[in-house]
């Protein structure tokens, strides 16, 4: 049924609660799993001195997250394949979706409320709204909420990207 699984993955992220999904579909479909992040290309507008090392910073954390996501999942006998991509999240993704031939996509959905969800939308709505194939959403809601608790918004900047999410 499944023969090629999407997971998009957010750079400098370590959550992702869609991994165990996506490694179960592909351990029950024996099928392979392709691991997209995406380097948001906002950053590559930015000027000055400071602009470069913040770029670079980002494609070093996404190249970080897909191979620890890619090692985790070889690890457990699936294949995958991983890749980085610069461009905005659901453009990167919906590509993906078409490049790999992908059957299904598997992501984390962020479940803001209020004033956070008009300013940063969301990229797995947005995918679940333009995706050709199925998309299966795993709700991340207990661990941004605890943050919310704290004050800690260490991950707010990568919560639109695709855990991209991508």
């Amino acid at each position: 049924m499944y023969d090629a699984i999407l997971l998009p993955v957010a750079p400098g992220s370590s959550a992702n609660d869609a991994i165990p999904h996506a490694k179960s579909l592909a351990e029950r479909y024996g099928a392979t799993v392709y691991v997209v992040s995406a380097i948001d290309t906002m950053s590559q507008m930015l000027r000055g001195p400071q602009a470069g090392a913040f770029a670079e910073r980002v494609e070093s954390a996404a190249e970080r997250r897909v191979e620890d996501v890619t090692t985790e999942l070889e690890a457990a006998g699936i294949e995958v394949v991983g890749n980085v991509v610069r461009g905005e999240p659901l453009d990167v993704i919906r590509n993906a979706i078409e490049d790999v031939g992908a059957d299904i996509v598997v992501m984390p959905s962020h479940t803001r409320t209020g004033l956070r969800r008009v300013l940063l939308g969301s990229v797995t709505e947005k995918i679940v709204r333009v995706s050709p194939v199925p998309v299966v959403t795993v709700p991340m809601a207990d661990r941004e909420t605890a943050d919310d608790r704290t004050g800690d918004r260490s991950d707010d900047r990568d919560d639109d990207r695709s855990d991209s999410e991508a």
